[in-house]
């Protein structure tokens, strides 16, 4: 554990008859960009807030950098927070609300100077030291609290949600920012976030938490390509499950007797039999639907069935397809690489087919029923166009 720089020992937190984390370990190395991913109520602020000592575990340890910080009191830790609505002090300027710390802590008014001034030029501040917070954008706010959090060298910063209050654009844009300032700083950041883009854009490793509980910790690629369990697969991004048994197997791969549905072929990861049951996760950017049979490949046989195309929603980047097939509905992106009106149109009701290679298919564990309503919503009713 000493070789460890910030670790959760068997931490425990309850509220009343709630238990908002359950038995969660896990360590953080030295440096790195961690984030802590799930819907409301997994328990990911409750952890965060224990780190800062706002809260005390009901039964666990917490250790920084070797020393047990349980019962330490907030100011005696070298953790900072940065909250989503920023909490600067509108009456000091800039400068000010950054140099407040260091104040606080009576070092010298030379080191202070140089301290913020450095700080100032790193976040692209320095023309703005006199402004007072209500004359900033809400990213320039953003920028000023982390720099007052980082100002004095702390162990680890935490940030709550920093760009929830901001709109799309700029949170684009802080989150170059705030991968930038990491680089530049060196400091462990522990980020907490619903937001699967944020999580997979900034971070060396994510937890994903469900129920106070860690689903999966591991890296981004991992999280999203290899998912542990159908609670990753649909919160992390969209996908499509199929549930089936396993009528045979040939070297790498098997067929699965999909229920309502159709066989398909799937790479065997998890090296099942004959006979067992498969919960299987295809992402939907992993399925084509083109208007004309794809051309055959191969060694695996590619799995294509006749479809109908039911929904459409255009975003731009890509358009999302809703096809029917065997009453089975299935989600689907056609990325736009080319020039869209040079490609072919798929509009409401054509039959077309969709198809994906069995290699793009990730046994997963199975989950329940109200887990897959919560997180894996059935596609809109939206009439067709002309109705």
């Amino acid at each position: 554990m000493a070789n460890e720089f910030l670790v959760f020992d068997h931490v425990t937190k309850r509220f009343g008859a709630l238990t908002a984390v359950n038995d969660v370990s896990f360590s953080v190395n030295k440096g790195e960009f961690f984030s802590l991913l799930g819907p409301s109520g997994c328990g990911k602020t409750t952890l965060l807030r224990m780190l800062g000592g706002f809260e005390r575990p009901d039964s666990g340890r917490i250790y920084l950098n070797g020393k047990d910080i349980t019962d330490d009191p907030p100011n005696m830790r070298r953790v900072h927070t940065v909250f989503q609505n920023y909490a600067l002090f509108p009456t000091m300027t800039v400068w000010d609300n950054i140099a407040f710390s260091l104040r606080i802590a009576k070092k010298p008014k030379e080191e202070i100077e140089e301290d913020v001034d450095q700080i100032l030029e790193m976040i692209r501040m320095t023309d703005h030291a006199w402004k007072y917070p209500s004359q900033l954008s809400g990213g320039q706010k953003q920028r000023v609290a982390i720099a007052r959090a980082l100002v004095d060298r702390p162990q680890v910063l935490l940030l709550d949600e920093p760009l929830a209050a901001l709109d799309l654009k700029l949170r684009q844009h802080m989150l170059l920012e705030l991968d930038a300032i990491h680089d530049q700083v060196g400091i462990t950041f522990m980020y907490v976030t619903h937001d699967q883009g944020e999580a997979m854009s900034l971070s060396d490793r994510i937890a994903v938490m469900n129920g106070g509980k860690v689903e999966q910790l591991d890296k981004p690629t991992q999280i999203y390509e290899a998912p542990r369990s159908s609670f990753v697969a649909a919160f992390i991004g969209d996908t499509n499950f199929f549930d089936g048994e396993i009528v045979s197997t040939e070297g790498d791969y098997c067929t699965i007797n999909v229920y309502g549905f159709a066989q398909i072929s799937a790479y065997n990861d998890k090296k099942l039999s004959v006979g067992q049951k498969v919960h299987l996760s295809v992402r939907p950017e992993k399925i084509r639907v083109t208007l004309a049979p794809p051309p055959p490949e191969k060694g695996a046989g590619i799995n294509v069935f006749q479809c109908t195309v039911s929904d459409i929603i255009y975003q731009g980047v890509y358009t999302k397809y809703w096809v029917k097939s065997s009453d089975r509905s299935i989600s689907a992106l056609r990325p736009h690489s080319r020039f869209l009106l040079d490609q072919e149109s798929i509009t409401w009701n054509d039959k077309a087919y969709c198809w994906w290679h069995p290699d793009d298919g990730y046994m997963v564990e199975n989950f329940s029923e109200e887990d897959a309503s919560l997180i894996h919503p059935s596609p809109p009713a939206q009439k067709p166009k002309g109705e």
